[in-house]
């Protein structure tokens, strides 16, 4: 099935500066992702008979444009279904259908792989997945308390291993040639994390602020804020599991 990227500059914390918009199929066409209107997503759609656009997930920065080329394309426009009110709220478009775990418009098949976004989605299309912010080629996805859940991302990204796709289309960056290595870095990123942070709070720290200082060896100052909700993201982790637990408001470890 023929995927077009396009790369679409938009505010986004990704250190791209764009989110990829994808055109997949011909007559019919989904869109998936417009970010914002460009030249040149208006030029890759012209001619492929869009008819469906549809998100991986609905933050900011990769939903900018469903609204315009739902209305220029007479498209349907699909949401996860129990999602609707955040797609509605993210887009200013009420959904026209609905989708679950393995509903197949125009030759996609949706996949539920929560984790980055309470509504995270991927699309599978022949041998090749859009995977939205599940996956990078290079560097990690932010898993971020409150929303972020990393058990459920864990889960995703060995679901998505186990299904060794021959190409991944990240929301992010190029196209990912190796989705099996690239699936194993991440989980290792994770885990490697996962220990961190664990050390970090059987060694006395208790706050989510002394724990990443603790946790990370490079310096975060930069990205303060998505350092300290990843290690919330795996605080969290963490209790569910038994290994740490909230005691007066402070981090201790687990009984």
């Amino acid at each position: 099935m023929k995927v077009t990227r396009v790369p679409v500059e938009v505010a986004t914390r990704a250190p791209t500066g764009s989110t990829n918009a994808y055109v997949v199929g011909e007559d019919p066409a989904v869109l998936v992702d417009p970010a914002a209107r460009t030249d040149a997503l208006d030029d890759a759609v012209a001619g492929r008979g869009v008819e469906h656009v549809a998100v991986t997930h609905t933050h900011p920065d990769h939903v900018g444009a469903v609204a315009h080329y739902a209305d220029a394309l007479d498209a349907t426009t699909h949401a996860r279904y129990g999602r609707t009110e955040l797609f509605a709220a993210a887009t200013g478009v009420d959904a026209d259908e609905t989708f679950r775990e393995g509903t197949t418009f125009a030759g996609v098949t949706v996949l539920d792989t929560p984790g980055h976004a309470v509504d995270h989605v991927a699309f599978a299309a022949d041998d090749a997945v859009l995977c939205g912010d599940l996956a990078v080629a290079a560097g990690s996805v932010v898993v971020g308390h409150p929303e972020g859940d990393l058990r459920a991302y864990l889960t995703a990204l060995r679901r998505l291993h186990a299904m060794a796709p021959d190409v991944l289309h990240p929301g992010h960056g190029p196209t990912i040639e190796n989705p099996r290595e690239t699936c194993e870095r991440l989980l290792a990123h994770r885990l490697d994390r996962e220990r961190a942070v664990l050390d970090a709070i059987r060694n006395g720290a208790g706050t989510v602020p002394a724990i990443t200082d603790a946790a990370y060896e490079k310096d975060v100052s930069d990205v303060r804020d998505l350092a300290e909700a990843t290690v919330h993201a795996h605080v969290q982790k963490l209790v569910h599991e038994g290994r740490a637990r909230w005691e007066g408001g402070r981090v201790r470890p687990g009984t």
